[in-house]
């Protein structure tokens, strides 16, 4: 027979054996030339709408093809392993390693490249799609359309050469390392069993315990003034990490093994079909899989934990917007609010204005610190707070000797952190005046130009006011005095109103900051999007490739346990008592690391997303919920499977 009917030969009848490594390499290239086809279309300027924009996109595509590639790697390991037996009994025959790999890479280069123009034919078409969401996410208006572009083409065709070249230098070593005897047995020789229980499992498990939990402990500690300075901040954040990874390993290395064998106990050996088709495997695999299902928690909980933040920076922008500009629009000067006015009356829109004049005094809050760290900040540094007069805050009305706070930005509100009530000082050179603390307003009552983007805002009485402005420090005073701002009273027009602003923007002294609501929302959707888009198409990479390569992995063990499943079979069970047991399996395997990456992602999250947005548990929980969804396809997908070993075992 010659070396090219061998080949025919043994893609047909490999089939089986070819079909998983050519879907994952047909998703892989779709995925990366769908993307890079949109860094190459000219109506990406529009989303992009800048240079960091397309850095990020850039960026973005090079973490892409890390991912990529270790996942064909990855897919190309188990498909190697499945013809171990295979590339066996060609040395047997009488063939050299050489002859060998040569037609395994000619078989290889046929699927590969078949493969990888198909997958670039649905990236073409998918590209388009993928455009429209980010359109539809940015807020751009503009039409999309199908473009191929030649750069891209080129950038895939270089890149997945790349991949198949070290695919090929992989697959020469598993030949050339591995002996006639252990091509016949690699299949059952893949994983590591566990034949005994051991005291050093116990201790394994219960220090990845205490490692997560240490690691939990520290990241909600870090703005609680326990860590200061950036040193500090520094080393716990490294220290956060660290034992997070290292217990995840200790928890699948020991923990795991340690609580199923407390259940055994428990239930003094006596184990249903169900206990040995699930728990009793996991014990004694979980183990050997101890550094993947790490590497996966990892990916899954950065996954999460990126797309929490993004998604709460894009789902805040709106308040953030609200908190920014104190109106639907904002001026520093008179003049500027003025021409504005004008424009709206000969527009005929209605419209209420508010005017506030603003001074800035030095405030003495240590006595309602309610944090260390607050008060470590307070102490650091004088606190200059911009005040305005009650008189001018509708439905307002405080008695004299009573201050109260508005405007806070949550970011703020976290790192001075207060009391709801108790006694403050507003300092002057001339005086010091005692004041009552009784709470804060919710409403935002100037713009970011004048709280230095976003210290609350001090409301006092019109006396204390006046007396304020006599004894101020001239020193503290800045360009913005007044704050004018313009409410569109029939909110349909609002719109229309914004258009008239963006035409008088040019005629806008550059210096009076004037704000508009509209467009600061939008800018912040369109920025925010686009990292959103990037951030999610990463994450949904991440999450196919740590899904998938847990479903290679349930393949393995499948395949290695078909001999149980006859046994069982021929004593007695049925079918669906062995599924039983396969689908709590199945749980545990894709549940205990997408339990535990949700767990890492809400922690660090919830220790940082003040920095990011106004909202938490919306964004953070709907993230979380698609995840849950998307990712527990893979283990309904290994259930699937199992099914047909299962049916096929007898």
């Amino acid at each position: 027979m010659s070396i090219n009917r061998l080949i025919i030969q043994n893609l047909k009848q490999n089939v089986k054996n070819y079909y998983l490594y050519v879907l994952a390499l047909i998703f892989s290239v779709a995925l990366y030339f769908s993307f890079v086809t949109l860094q190459y279309d000219p109506s990406m300027d529009r989303a992009s709408g800048s240079i960091r924009g397309e850095a990020g996109i850039r960026s973005a595509s090079v973490l892409l093809f890390v991912i990529v590639a270790v996942f064909l790697l990855y897919a190309n390991r188990i498909f190697i392993k499945r013809l171990s037996q295979e590339i066996g009994l060609f040395q047997l025959i009488g063939m050299n390693k050489k002859q060998i790999f040569r037609v395994l890479t000619i078989e290889n280069s046929i699927l590969y490249f078949s493969s990888l123009a198909f997958g670039i034919g649905i990236g073409f078409i998918s590209s388009k799609l993928i455009m429209m969401i980010l359109y539809k996410i940015t807020g751009v208006d503009d039409v999309a359309s199908l473009h191929f572009s030649i750069e891209a083409l080129q950038q895939t065709l270089i890149i997945f050469c790349i991949v198949f070249v070290c695919i090929c230098f992989t697959n020469y070593l598993f030949i050339l390392k591995n002996t006639i005897l252990q091509l016949f047995t690699v299949l059952k020789s893949t994983e590591h069993r566990v034949k005994r229980f051991a005291w050093l499992e116990v201790i394994i498990g219960l220090l990845g315990l205490l490692s997560i939990g240490s690691g939990y402990y520290v990241s909600q500690r870090l703005f609680d003034g326990d860590f200061t300075g950036i040193n500090h901040l520094f080393l716990a954040m490294i220290f956060i990490l660290s034992s997070v990874i290292i217990g995840t390993y200790f928890f699948f290395k020991g923990t795991v093994s340690f609580i199923l064998n407390m259940m055994r106990k428990y239930r003094r050996g006596y184990l249903t079909i169900n206990h040995v088709l699930s728990l009793s495997s996991l014990m004694f695999r979980m183990k050997s899989n101890a550094l993947l299902l790490t590497i996966v928690t990892t990916v899954s909980a950065l996954s999460i934990g990126l797309l929490s933040l993004s998604y709460i920076t894009y789902y805040s922008a709106e308040k953030t917007a609200m908190q920014n500009v104190a109106g639907d629009f904002s001026f520093t000067t008179e003049q500027t609010a003025d021409l504005f006015t004008n424009t709206l009356e000969e527009a005929n829109i209605p419209f209420q204005r508010i005017q506030r004049d603003v001074i800035y005094v030095e405030a003495d809050v240590e006595a309602i610190a309610e944090t260390e760290f607050a008060q470590q900040n307070i102490e650091e540094m004088p606190l200059i707070l911009p005040v305005v007069s009650a008189e001018q805050v509708e439905n307002l009305d405080l008695v004299e000797g009573e201050t109260r706070f508005a405007g806070a930005s949550v970011l703020m509100e976290t790192m001075l952190t207060l009391k709801d009530e108790g006694e403050i000082s507003w300092i002057t050179p001339e005086a010091t005046i005692d004041q009552h603390f009784s709470g804060r307003e919710k409403t935002t009552i100037l713009s970011y130009l004048f709280t230095n983007g976003g210290l609350p805002v001090g409301i006092v009485n019109q006396n204390t006011f006046e007396q304020l402005q006599v004894y101020q420090d001239e020193d503290l005073q800045v360009d913005y005095n007044v704050f004018f701002a313009v409410n569109i009273t029939n909110r349909s027009q609002l719109d229309d109103a914004n258009k008239l602003f963006n035409h008088l923007i040019d005629e806008f002294e550059a210096e009076s900051g004037p704000l508009s609501l509209v467009e600061m929302s939008q800018d912040q959707k369109e920025s925010m999007g686009l990292v959103m888009f990037i951030v999610g198409f990463l994450g949904l990479t991440f999450l196919i490739t740590s899904g998938c390569i847990l479903y290679f992995k349930q393949m393995d063990e499948s395949e290695d346990e078909k001999a149980n499943y006859t046994i069982l079979r021929k004593i007695g069970y049925t079918k669906h008592d062995l599924i039983k047991g396969i689908r709590i399996k199945q749980i545990f395997n894709f549940g205990i690391p997408l339990i535990l990456g949700l767990s890492h992602s809400y922690f660090a999250v919830k220790s940082g997303w003040f920095f990011f947005g106004t909202e938490l548990w919306t964004p953070m929980l709907i993230v979380m919920v698609i995840y849950t969804i998307l990712y527990s396809g893979f283990g309904l997908l290994s259930v699937s499977y199992y099914k047909e070993v299962i049916n096929k075992s007898l």
